[in-house]
Formats: C-alpha cells, structure tokens, sequence
C-alpha cells in the first residue's frame, strides 16, 4: 500500500512547524504538581484543550474526544500512588484519592475501526511534568524547557501522527479496520495514577491488544522496562545530629544497589540499567528521580578559635579530597567529562570550601537528570556524604587542629536531629519489588546504626526512623520481543528510517508501561518516543524537531499497520 504522501507530509517543514507551534503552546502550561488541586486541574484542562484543537481529524471519520474521570477504586490497588504533592490546606496532609481528583482526569481520543469488536492499537503519554518549571525557548532546530523531552515532545509526536494517518485515510479512501485509542493521562510523574485508571477500566481495555507508552527513548523501541521504587526515610532523634547519621545511611543503601546490580543478570537488560538515586536531603533536592545537582553542608568548631581555623584549612581541604576520591572511584570525575550538548564539563567543580566565623563551608555541586542517566550525570548527595564521612573519619585530628569540638550540619536545616531522606532505586525483573523494599529499609537501619555506635549512642534505629513508599513504586516487567506487534513495530521503524538494528531490549527507566502490562498480560506492551532520557528531568531539556518529527512519520505507520487500515470495498 502506498504511503509516500505519509513520508512527505512528514519531512516537510511545515509539519516541522505546526509539531513546534503545539509543543510551545503545551510546554508553556505549567504542569508540575502543586497542592492546590484547582489550580492544577485548570492547568490541565489548558493543556488538554489545546491538544482537542489539533483532534479535528476528518479523515478519522466519528473520532472523538472523551474527558475520563480518575476512578476511586485505585486507591485499593497496589500501584495506587498517594498523591503526596496534594494538601488539605489545613495540616498539610495529602488528600484522599477523591479530593485529589475532583475535577480532574485523562483526556482519551477514540477512532473506530470497521470491526470495533476487534482490539487495536492504542498509544499513551503523559502531561505532568517535574519541578522545577523551565518555560519553553525555541532554539533553531530545538525546543528546550520542562516538558519538552518528558513527555510533551513525545505526545506531540501522537497528535502529530494522528493527523498523518487521518490526512491518508481521506486521500487514499482508505479506512481503519481495528480500534484506534489516544491516551493522554496525569499524574505519571507521581506514580502513575491517571494511567492505572484507565489500565483498570474495562470499556477502555476492550479498545486494544497492543499498547505503546511514548517515553523519551531516542527512537528506540522497548518490549520492556526496569522497575523502580522511590524512598523517604524520616525520623528523629534528639541529642543525636542525623545529619551526620545520613552520610553512613547513604553508603549503605549504595552498597545495597550495586549488590542488586551484581544479581540483575537478565537477556533483556544485559546492560544492568540498575541505579541508586539520592534526590532530596533536607531542604535540597527537588525531586525523588532526579539527580541532586546542588548540597551544602557546615564543618562547625566548637569553641571556634580563628588562627586555628586558618592554619587548619588545608588539612580540611585534604580530608574533603579524600572523601571526593573514594566517590570518584566509583562514578569517575564528571569535571573531566563534556557534556556533548554544552561542550563544557558536566561538573564546572566538585566543591567550594570557605572558612566561615565558626568552621568551614562545603557546598557540593553536581550535575541533575533523570535517575536514569545517573552514571552519565553526577549525585552531588552520594558525593557530599562520603566527603562527609571522610570529615567524621578525621574528626579527631581535626579537633586538635582546630582546637575545639567538630560536628557537621547541613546548611539551612534548622534541626540537625531530624532527618528527611527522598530517592530512587532502580531493578530489573530479576528482582521483585517487596524484596527490593525491604533491602533498602534494612540498608537504611545498618547505615543508621553504624553511626550511632561510633557516636557511643545505643539506640536501634527502628525506633526512631521510618522508610516508606508512599509514592513512586513500580514493578519491572519483560515482554516478548518477538511478539507481532514488536515486529510490527520494527517494520514501522525501518520505513521511518529510525530503525537502529539492534535487538529489543529492555529500557533503562520505569514508566507506565509496567501498569498495563501487569493489567493486561495477554497485550503486546511496548515502550518508545523521541527525545533523550539525558535530558530528561534536567536543567537542559530538549527536544529536537526533525527527531520528533521522524517519530511522529514512525507513530502512522505503526498504526497502519496495527490497525489494519484498508482501501474502502468495490
């Protein structure tokens, strides 16, 4: 069948142009989540609006657009995320599954094929996006901002493609043979609530036997996808400095992910996508899955004598070098690494140290992105702790340099006997995740307890701290790679031109595809989208529009295909 004028829509600079306008238009909506529920609904409502104006398809002949309520019985399943970032706007606790979602929901586009009795193809992405919020800028042949690469670029490449498909259907008289679905879903970012919805609503679920969950992975096909569980670790304990206590906590639970990595041996994940990731300590941080750019911590001397602190500052600046050494050994020296994009290190450098009236400062710098990406980014929490342990391990001779009692503090924490601790912790289906739970609470203990017993204290640390998963927590899962609809999807790439020839293997993230496919074992699941995961959830978004535009020619012939589209009878 004939799909040229697909091929030439698709390359042309005007298509170039309206996927640009649409991506401006979107990512200039602010979706991060916020506790005020009618604010963010009216967002998205802005945002799903301006996607309907694009949905006028006459060559998808009755399509549609439905408005979905989110349904309360999620909050019952296991994959239920709290929606944490809510608030009752009295003590700050997060709203009910009801409160949370008054007035809000997932916009779907439906487009009947000849046979509605037989399941199709849908596709999925999501809205939301992290903080902190970056407008859009046009940039020649890219986009940058929030949004742009996760997931915005990637559902513009599905709107893009839906008006591909339906600009042939009218030329070539042509018709669907099989269902076609356009989910556009909240709240993924957070845990996935919007698409497990829709993954347990059964008038929706009769639409399809083949999914694609559209994620920023270069172009490239996945017929699966890595787990992923996100931590917060609490507690308090007075008289104690849990601050420090963090430093040991955090070398624990990085042990405990590189011995998770060393048993992922799996076909599909040959290259072991597992990550530890620290996003949040205290007051820093601005996202459990993404990577911690910025820490700064306090060397404080207790009587402070200043000609001793001078005289000291070397020896400090030593153990800092110690303490950065050891964590180098580990994720190597992003000041020696250019980022492809800026030229420019990853890292401009590791740590600013400056003598203050009662000690010294440490400020930490990293480089922040997804999770994902941590090996090729730089966790400026996990660097900063074992700077920090490396301090504590010098404490002695510090305090007789310096002439007085040395203690740690981070810097903006008014209460060093409490702790608040966000993260991530990646795994693949080697591992399932209760185990992966339950190792990372008890290397939370172990890490904790360490330190107390060098601090001389005897408490256990199960009595005072608490690790939870309230939000984040995905399974991972391994689909068949030879199933037709992977195939199907092959074929759709080599005629996009973006077929790379490698075999499908699994993706290094976790996304909503993990939902549907629990939900719906008997679906071919597969994961796939333009944009880079380099860039995603970083201070560097982007988007490149002849990419988006490739994944958007890619998208229409994928339904064609899946969908059986067929010239018209006689």
């Amino acid at each position: 069948m004939d799909m040229q004028s697909i091929t030439r829509s698709a390359r042309s600079p005007e298509f170039r142009e309206r996927l640009a306008a649409l991506l401006m238009d979107i990512c200039a909506v602010d979706t991060t989540p916020v506790a005020d529920v009618e604010a963010l609904a009216a967002a998205e409502a802005r945002v799903f609006a301006r996607i309907e104006q694009e949905l006028h398809l006459p060559g998808l002949a009755g399509s549609r657009t439905v408005k979905k309520a989110i349904d309360p019985a999620i909050a019952g399943h296991p994959y239920y995320s709290r929606p944490y970032y809510t608030s009752d706007g009295a003590g700050g606790a997060p709203l009910d599954v009801a409160g949370a979602y008054a007035g809000r929901g997932n916009l779907l586009f439906y487009a009947d094929g000849e046979r509605p009795d037989l399941p199709g193809l849908a596709l999925n992405a999501h809205i939301d996006v992290v903080r902190p919020y970056i407008p859009p800028r046009r940039e020649g042949a890219a986009i940058t901002g929030r949004g742009s690469c996760d997931d915005k670029g990637p559902l513009t490449a599905i709107v893009g493609a839906l008006s591909l498909v339906s600009d042939w259907l009218a030329e070539s008289g042509a018709s669907l043979g099989r269902n076609l679905t356009a989910m556009f879903v909240i709240d993924e970012e957070t845990g996935g609530n919007g698409s497990l919805s829709l993954a347990l609503d059964g008038d929706v679920n009769r639409r399809y036997d083949t999914l694609l969950v559209l994620e920023c992975t270069s172009a490239v096909i996945h017929p699966a996808n890595r787990g992923a569980v996100w931590y917060k670790v609490e507690g308090r304990l007075p008289g104690a400095n849990l601050f420090e206590a963090s430093a040991y906590i955090t070398a624990e639970m990085e042990r405990e992910g590189r011995a998770i990595k060393s048993e992922s041996r799996h076909p599909l994940f040959l290259h072991r996508p597992v990550q530890t990731c620290h996003g949040i300590l205290g007051g820093f941080g601005e996202h459990p899955s993404r990577i911690n750019g910025r820490v700064a911590f306090d060397i404080l001397v207790e009587p402070a004598a200043p000609d001793l602190l001078d005289e000291a500052m070397d020896l400090v600046s030593d153990v800092l070098e110690s303490g950065l050494s050891e964590y180098i050994g580990v994720y190597g020296d992003k000041t020696k690494v250019l980022d492809p994009q800026t030229g420019q290190p990853k890292v401009a450098k590791h740590y600013e140290l400056e003598r203050t009236a009662n000690g010294y400062s440490v400020v930490v710098h990293g480089s922040t992105g997804h999770m994902g990406s941590i090996l090729l980014n730089d966790g400026a929490i996990t660097k900063m702790a074992s700077m920090a342990r490396a301090t504590m391990a010098s404490r002695a001779t510090l305090e007789r340099r310096c002439g007085g009692t040395v203690s740690l503090a981070l810097q903006g924490w008014d209460d060093q006997a409490r702790l608040v601790m966000e993260g991530g912790q990646g795994f693949v289906p080697t591992h399932e995740l209760p185990e992966v739970q339950r190792r990372l609470a008890d290397a939370v203990m172990r890490g904790a307890e360490a330190y107390l017993r060098l601090a001389g204290r005897t408490e256990r640390a199960e009595e005072f701290l608490s690790v939870t998963y309230d939000k984040l927590h995905n399974a991972a899962f391994a689909g068949n790679p030879d199933a037709e609809a992977a195939l199907d999807a092959v074929e759709a790439a080599k005629l996009a031109s973006i077929w790379n020839g490698a075999p499908l293997r699994g993706w290094d993230v976790s996304c909503d595809s993990r939902i549907f496919a629990h939900e719906r074992p008997e679906a071919t699941v597969l994961t796939g989208g333009p944009g880079h995961l380099v860039h995603a959830h970083s201070d560097g978004e982007q988007m490149d529009l002849d990419e988006l535009a490739r994944f958007a020619e890619f998208l229409a012939y994928f339904i064609i295909k899946r969908c059986q589209a067929a010239p018209a009878a006689g």
